[in-house]
């Protein structure tokens, strides 16, 4: 049996009136990935707010400051060190057991820098801390030694990749496979996501969606997990599905090539139980420049 973790980076956009609440937001979903430790360090007061805003077995992760992951690096270095500890006292304000580190693509690990790791991992005092790496640089069997030597969790987007090994926590921040996190899951994505996670062999999978529709996500997700079932997107279906999807902030006149690609990663009810991409319908209508929603959904009413 897995115990499944699941939320959003954040619960910046996740509003009640206009307003962010984690107070609401941990009454839905059992997990949240602390995103604003990435920019900013805040106050050990707002933390300890952050915890007592939540129940007691809800679970943070906290994201770590982008100057030790962009900027100095994994370096033995006391700059490195002040973030490190910093990081690690939010954690434990949080009674968070994971840290996670995102390196950017153009941090490559080379021999000397890999030394300077090694260096910097060895000589750290976690606490029983866990660290969650995502090396979003093409990885290599030598970072992925210096992960498994020191107990790292190898974090990979579970909609697109398999972690390197596996380890008894699975951490997966999910983005899709749209342009940058400009993308929704559909059931079918959803449930291939949960088969990932269950390859792993994995006592424990924590699932931190980051797309434009993460709360969405997150939310079905969950449902799947629960009943078996997923949550509509919308409360209709066919091309009136799409006409809620598109009367979002689609803006005319509009081809269809700019239709796909700023409206095509959106998932629409097509049946009461089957919900597609709604680049699956575009296609399907005639190639021309459209000057209005009502002549969109009129053309999509002969193909969904």
């Amino acid at each position: 049996m897995i115990d499944y973790l699941v939320g959003t980076g954040g619960w910046a956009y996740f509003k009640v009136g206009n307003k962010p609440s984690l107070k609401t937001y941990s009454r839905i979903f059992n997990f949240v990935e602390v995103n604003y430790t990435f920019y900013e360090l805040p106050s050990i007061q707002t933390v300890e707010n952050w915890r007592r805003s939540v129940p007691s077995d809800f679970t943070f992760s906290v994201r770590c400051h982008q100057d030790l992951t962009h900027n100095f690096g994994l370096r033995p270095i006391n700059q490195a060190y002040e973030i490190f500890y910093q990081m690690r006292a939010y954690c434990d304000r949080l009674r968070s057991q994971y840290l996670v580190l995102e390196t950017p693509a153009k941090y490559v690990l080379d021999q000397k820098s890999l030394c300077d790791a090694r260096d910097f991992f060895s000589s750290l005092n976690l606490k029983g801390l866990q660290l969650v790496w995502e090396y979003r640089a093409p990885i290599t069997q030598s970072v992925v030694n210096l992960m498994r030597d020191f107990g790292m969790i190898h974090c990979v987007d579970l909609s697109r990749d398999k972690p390197s090994y596996n380890l008894d926590v699975t951490y997966s921040r999910l983005f899709g496979k749209g342009q940058h996190n400009l993308y929704q899951f559909t059931d079918n994505e959803l449930e291939q996501i949960d088969k990932h996670a269950q390859s792993t062999k994995s006592t424990k999978v924590i699932l931190s969606y980051h797309g434009i529709r993460m709360n969405s996500d997150a939310a079905r997700f969950k449902r799947f997990k629960e009943n078996g079932t997923f949550l509509p997107i919308t409360s209709y279906t066919g091309a009136e599905s799409a006409k809620v999807v598109l009367a979002e902030d689609t803006k005319f006149p509009v081809t269809k090539s700019e239709l796909i690609v700023e409206q095509g990663w959106k998932v629409i009810d097509v049946a009461e139980n089957r919900r597609e991409h709604l680049s699956e319908a575009l296609n399907k209508i005639p190639n021309k420049t459209y000057s209005s929603l009502d002549e969109v959904i009129n053309e999509l009413r002969g193909v969904i």
